[in-house]
Parts: structure tokens; sequence; C-alpha cells
């Protein structure tokens, strides 16, 4: 396995450990700093300055012709040293439709989010800290910059809301696909194994392999499969991990035929 899939893996779960830690601490709004906003009311305030001047103004345009179309409040805010604290739910209006995502460099995970009753309707908890854990890990930060990681959040958040709603984040980074595939890979191998007859004149145990059955079907269809279909419209990755059950499966069940040739050979 390649190292520098090894680091993404344990940056992904180590994210997904702080995520949980995290995500529904307010000390992100546990002071109040209204001096250190605008006077003027904009949908993002970048104190950290993680955005290029350009790339903020088309956000602001984005997110004001968003809010113009749809009704649902999107804000964005930058911090680093200094935090406005709860100054910002004032300066916003923040209500049930609203959606503030507050990137702080100082941790872990850069992204966090504070999300309006309404929303919840649409957008889950689940949906929230898959988010978090996907655009504000470290890895992502460090491959693709804070300010792309806040766009890529939000377009996120943004086509969701449009479709009426989502479980999951739209999209299966590759990483994510590779843990899909080896679940399907162990799910066929343990049924392979499961299927190997165990008497004389029998082809396939099929009595096994269906004991077994919650234990690959799991691996396969809960692990392997549902959270390629959930994600993505992409047909190759839902092949790739058919096919890599098939194979785990094939090659377990005939592994005691290898065996017996190896030896009858020796």
């Amino acid at each position: 396995m390649p190292k520098q899939f090894i680091q993404r893996f344990f940056l992904l779960i180590g994210s997904c450990l702080l995520t949980f830690a995290t995500f529904f601490t307010p000390t992100a709004l546990a002071v109040n700093n209204p001096e250190l906003l605008p006077d003027t009311v904009t949908p993002v305030v970048d104190l950290a300055n993680f955005l290029p001047t350009l790339q903020e103004q088309s956000l602001i345009e984005e997110l004001e012709n968003f809010e113009a179309e749809t009704g649902w409040k999107m804000r964005v805010l930058t911090q680093y040293d200094r935090t406005p604290g709860r100054a910002v739910i004032k300066y916003w209006g923040l209500d049930d439709k609203s959606i503030l995502l507050v990137a702080d460099g100082r941790g872990g995970n850069i992204l966090a989010f504070s999300i309006g009753d309404d929303v919840y309707e649409l957008l889950p908890r689940t949906f929230w800290i898959e988010l978090q854990t996907r655009f504000g890990n470290m890895y992502y930060v460090r491959e693709n910059g804070e300010n792309n990681a806040i766009v890529a959040a939000l377009n996120a958040v943004k086509g969701c809301l449009v479709q009426g709603g989502c479980n999951v984040v739209p999209g299966l980074p590759r990483e994510q696909w590779i843990l899909t595939l080896l679940s399907s890979v162990l799910g066929g191998v343990i049924l392979g194994i499961a299927a190997i007859p165990r008497k004389e004149g029998q082809v396939i145990a099929w009595q096994w392999a269906l004991i077994i059955s919650p234990l690959w079907g799991i691996l396969f269809l809960a692990f392997g499969i549902g959270p390629v279909v959930t994600r993505t419209p992409e047909f190759l990755p839902l092949f790739r991990n058919v096919i890599g059950f098939v194979l785990g499966a094939v090659v377990a069940f005939l592994s005691p035929t290898f065996n017996s040739s190896t030896t009858s050979e020796t």
C-alpha cells in the first residue's frame, strides 16, 4: 500500500475524530468583539486573509445571488488570532435559514459550521460532519489551499440545497473509493471461504454461504456499494467494486484447489 495513501488514511481518521470532538462546541461564538466586523454588511468577512481579493469579490456576488434566488442565507467568516464571536449573529441577522461557515487556521480542521434549524431538515448532522472532514482536513488544505477548501464546501452545500437536500456529501474522493474497494474484496473473500465445499461430492457450500451472509453482505453492500451509489452517479467505481468482490470470492473459493495442485506436484 503506497505510503501517501497511508498518510491520507490516517489524516482522514484523525480529522473524523477531531470533527466529532469539536463540531458542536460553540467556542467560536463564546466572545463578543463587534469592532472586528466591517461597517458595511457583506456575506464574507475574511479576517484571516484566506481569500484572494478577486475570489472574495466573486464569492460575495455568488452568495448574494444565491440568497436572492433561494432564500438561504450563507455567510463566511475566516479568523486566526481573534474572533468577533457572538457579534456575527446580530451583524448578519442569522436565523433558522442561515448557514455560517467559520474557517479558523488554528486547529487541525479549519472548517466549522453554525446551521439554522430549517437547514437540518434538508441536510442532517452527518452531512455536516462529512463535509467538514472532507474539505477541512489538513491534507486537503495543504493540497488545495484554505480558499479552495472554503469554496468547495460552499459549492457542495449550495448544490444540495438546490436539489432539495442530501444525506451525504456528493462526490467520491479517491481515498474513500479505495476503502470501499477493499471492503468489497474482503466481503468476496469471506463469501468464497464460506462457500468452499466441506463434504464429498458437494460443489458449493450454500448453507455456509447463507449463514455468513450478514458479514459479507454488510462488507459488500453497506461498505462497498452503498457509499459509492449515494455519492456519485458514475458507473466505473461501482463496476470496479463488483469485480473486486467477484474476484475475491473466486480466488478464495479456488484456493484449496491451488493448494492441492501444489502439494501433488511436490
